[in-house]
Formats: structure tokens, sequence, C-alpha cells
């Protein structure tokens, strides 16, 4: 761990390094988010801490050692309430939405957070400390982490609640009532989740969510243009 932009350019650098490996080892590492169905995906989830010089900022202030500071819980607040535009950038092809659907391994599609809750989309890992789930291995870590900063940044600054911690199993809470929003279960909703969030657009200033924006909505549309193997098992011999 280190500073966002040295993660980001330690994170860029393995990746290729380790491909690079596989090609002299004659293996194939893939950073496809989910490249098969029935196993878990390929997830890099960020987790954060905040800084002032030498002190963790997010640290517990109360004997309860689990419940992060008042600034963590702003930050925690910011993410939640741009979850929709961040999931764009954090989850940033159409392959990554199949991570999402396959449920039973533990990817977040909940806006929500909680103590070591992973049905959750934030979780608090450790004191000092807390986890973005939502974000898988074909991601931009430059963006992220600059997206990830100002939403906790507008957090911070508008004092965002991000509610209770929810312990249960999101689901089992979701039985007994509680009202619990999604995040975007496709890559079409994400970009226009991202479209209509000022915040979150501003980490990527000029020509980048220009660029960014033209090329997500190619790769969407020629997606909703293409006819898959999943068409031809399911609709070839059908007879209305």
């Amino acid at each position: 761990f280190d500073r966002a932009e040295h993660t980001a350019d330690n994170l860029s650098t393995y990746r290729q390094i380790c491909r690079q490996v596989g090609r002299e080892l004659r293996a194939f590492p893939c950073f496809m988010p989910k490249p098969f169905m029935g196993v878990s995906a390929n997830g890099c989830h960020h987790n954060i801490s905040l800084w002032r010089g030498d002190e963790n900022a997010f640290m517990p202030e109360t004997e309860d050692r689990q419940r992060p500071s008042q600034i963590g819980l702003w930050a925690i607040g910011g993410i939640i309430e741009h979850l929709g535009a961040l999931t764009a950038v954090t989850a940033s092809t159409v392959n990554s939405y199949r991570r999402l659907w396959d449920t039973g391994f533990w990817a977040p599609v909940f806006a929500d957070w909680g103590y070591q809750n992973r049905t959750t989309a934030l979780r608090v890992s450790a004191p000092g400390r807390f986890e973005y789930r939502s974000v898988d291995s074909a991601v931009n870590p430059y963006l992220s982490m600059a997206t990830l900063i100002v939403a906790m940044r507008d957090g911070i600054e508008r004092k965002l609640d991000p509610g209770e911690p929810e312990e249960r199993n999101i689901y089992e809470a979701m039985e007994a009532g509680k009202e619990v929003r999604r995040i975007p279960m496709t890559f079409g909703d994400a970009l226009d989740a991202l479209e209509a969030d000022e915040v979150v657009k501003s980490a990527l200033p000029g020509d980048m969510y220009r660029v960014f924006m033209h090329y997500k909505r190619d790769e969407w549309e020629r997606y909703c243009a293409t006819v898959t193997d999943w068409d031809v098992t399911e609709y070839l011999d059908v007879l209305p």
C-alpha cells in the first residue's frame, strides 16, 4: 500500500510483469473480470485509509474500535452517495457485470456498508481502513482512485451520513424489510449514472471524460448490437 498515485503505478506495473512472466512460462494470466461462470471472478478490491500527514484520520475515535472516525464515516457516506456513477469507472467493461449477476460469490451489488460484511459494497476491513468492493481486475486504477477521492471529499464537505453499519447478511436484512439501493446492474445503466453525476465527472477533467464516455458508450452499444452464443442457444429453434 502507498499513496493513491503510487499504488496505481504499482498495480499497473504488476499487471504488465505478470503478463510477461506468464508468456515466458506458457501460462495465461487473465485480467478479464468474469472469464467463467460458476466460479469466483477477478476482483480488485481497494482498501482505503485517509491521512493527515502521519495521522490516519480514519482511525476510531471512541471506545468502539470498529467504528471509523467521523471523517471516515462522512467519506463512506460520499462513496455510497455516488456509488452508481463510481460503478461505471470501477466496473468499466460489459463483462464486469457478469461478476455482479453470478450470485453466491460475494460480488457486491448493494449500496450499504458494514463491519466485515462481504454482502455490502463497502466494509470496514480493519481499524483504520475500509474496503471498496465494486471494482474488478480490468479497472484503470488512476481513474478509480481519482473518482473515489472526489466522492469521499464530497462526503466530508457535505457531512453525508452513511447510516448505521449493517451487520446482517444484506439479503436477510432486505427480507426483514430494509430498503437498500442496488448499484447499476448493466454497463449502460452505470454510464447513465456517471453522466448524471457532476462530482464524479469532475475527477475526469477536460477531454478525459469525453474520451472515456465516447469509447465506453461505443463498447456498450456494440455489445447491444451483437448476437451472442446465448442468443443462438436460447432462440435459434424458437417456434412462437
